[in-house]
């Protein structure tokens, strides 16, 4: 894994220890800031989301927790590059994008997404 530039604070150790719902969990807050950006139109700051989305994300992929699901997870990330370089950034395809990694974890959309008439 190559040095983390934007998480300074973070060790592949510690990201590791995360269960894959908390991990899913940080990389899905990057695109909720993505999303508030996009709506106050300060694209330039989106990219910056996105960078650190990026990051999380590759360092997801290193941890073994993933194996079986690699091919999922690298997928979202090719679909985050598209509104990456994009010119404009696509406020349905951000909104894709998070709910499709929120779906890699069970735990994760149960937190953010309850059953009706659940308790939690």
């Amino acid at each position: 894994m190559y040095p983390l530039i934007l998480h300074k604070g973070l060790s592949e150790q510690k990201w590791f220890a995360y269960p894959r719902y908390k991990q899913i969990l940080m990389i899905a807050n990057e695109l909720n800031r993505a999303a508030n950006l996009i709506e106050l139109g300060k694209f330039d700051q989106v990219n910056l989301c996105y960078e650190r989305a990026f990051e999380l994300t590759d360092l997801t992929s290193a941890d073994i927790k993933w194996k079986g699901r690699l091919k999922e997870l690298r997928r979202f990330r090719e679909a985050l590059g598209w509104n990456y370089v994009a010119a404009e950034k696509c406020p349905r395809l951000n909104e894709m994008l998070y709910k499709g990694l929120i779906q890699l974890s069970p735990e994760a959309y149960r937190l953010l997404f309850p059953a009706p008439g659940s308790s939690d």
